[in-house]
């Protein structure tokens, strides 16, 4: 008969209540990190600790949305590894792969064995990867011509355009976008410098966010000449669009006389889809394709959409997403501050050669911070 009173035998419990304690502890770290550095007294439905399995019912309709060659799958897979290591071999979201030619089966092989979750393939329809009739291509050729001989970048690049408007206006109407409400634009070559262990997307449904950014940053204003006097013509013709608490003061600082540049870099961007086949985007978006500066400039989706989220959004409805770490070839944003971003993050925020900082190109980031909320006066003086 064992003896509770012998030291051997309470040595052993003790032991054994250890190693539960310490699995419990281990188990529970990241919820429990969170739970110390918020201070708050139960755990926000984001943060607790959650997997997905393939397959199964998720709280949000979501994808990861992929504009590809067939010749990215190198890059792309480093991308997905990357994107399922940091993040989805948890959430297991589909991934949604777009392309204006067919798929190779190399591409699929290629792409389909990264991951566990779901992977769909679709060919762009030729109306949105063509010149709509209004175009006049010769035009067009021309200022192509003239825009590489100025050294812009992308500047005689015919493509390039392609892209720009279709991810500006057309991406969410594809057939297989359909049946999701959220996106998360994964692109080849990106690094993902964080480990993600919450969900963004149940983060910005349960907040009503519409759109989420990590790195802001200036445009090349040699690609957009014009595209602030056109938003301004659409602005004058569309005031009911506008609502009274907006983000304008982040783009244009002199009461939308001008047009200063800043843009969310939209090569990593989480949005509602519902903001874009909403009404006040759709006609935004309709209005510049007819101003035709998507091919007669290089207009891009990163200036279209960011102009558009500071005009028909508030501020709480746009989310930094700073504790995210992300790079793109060129630029890096890297988490800096709470030990537990630290403990996640492979990056050093002090590297100031990659990561934006407050000043020069990554001042756009630091002020969104300072934006205030937009007073009435400024839609007004805008609209009238």
């Amino acid at each position: 008969m064992i003896s509770f009173r012998s030291p051997l035998v309470r040595f052993l419990l003790l032991a054994i209540v250890l190693v539960g304690l310490y699995g419990l502890v281990h188990v529970n770290y990241d919820a429990a990190s969170d739970f110390i550095s918020s201070g708050r007294k139960r755990l926000e439905p984001y943060r607790r600790p959650v997997s997905y399995q393939p397959g199964e019912p998720k709280p949000v309709k979501a994808c990861f949305a992929v504009l590809a060659r067939n010749r990215d799958w190198r890059s792309l897979r480093e991308s997905m590894k990357q994107m399922e290591d940091r993040f989805n071999h948890r959430f297991n979201y589909p991934y949604v792969f777009l392309n204006d030619e067919p798929f190779s089966e190399e591409f699929k092989n290629m792409t389909q064995s990264m991951t566990k979750a779901e992977v769909l393939y679709g060919q762009i329809p030729k109306e949105h990867w063509s010149y709509p009739q209004w175009i006049d291509q010769n035009k067009a050729r021309e200022r192509r011509k003239a825009m590489q001989d100025d050294g812009v970048m992308y500047g005689g690049n015919e493509s390039y355009r392609h892209m720009c408007r279709f991810e500006s206006g057309l991406f969410f109407k594809h057939p297989l976008m359909q049946q999701f409400d959220f996106y998360w634009r994964l692109e080849p070559g990106i690094q993902y410098l964080c480990d993600i262990n919450y969900d963004p997307f149940l983060y910005m449904k349960e907040r009503k966010i519409k759109y989420g950014w990590t790195i802001g940053i200036f445009e090349l204003m040699n690609t957009v000449p014009t595209l602030w006097d056109s938003v301004k013509k659409f602005m004058k013709t569309n005031p009911e669009l506008i609502p009274e608490h907006n983000s304008l003061w982040w783009v244009s600082r002199d009461n939308g006389t001008t047009y200063n540049g800043c843009h969310f870099w939209s090569n990593f961007e989480i949005a509602d889809l519902s903001f874009y086949r909403g009404e006040a985007y759709s006609k935004f978006f309709d209005f510049l394709d007819r101003e035709g500066g998507f091919f007669y400039e290089r207009w891009g989706d990163a200036p279209v959409h960011s102009i558009a989220a500071a005009m028909f959004l508030q501020k709480e409805e746009v989310h930094w997403f700073n504790d995210i770490g992300y790079l793109h070839p060129g630029w890096q944003h890297c988490p800096s501050g709470d030990a537990w971003l630290k403990n996640r993050c492979t990056c050093d925020p002090k590297d100031t050669d990659k990561t934006i900082t407050n000043a020069g190109w990554g001042k756009c980031s630091h002020e969104w911070e300072l934006l205030p909320d937009t007073p009435a006066q400024f839609r007004k003086a805008i609209v009238e």
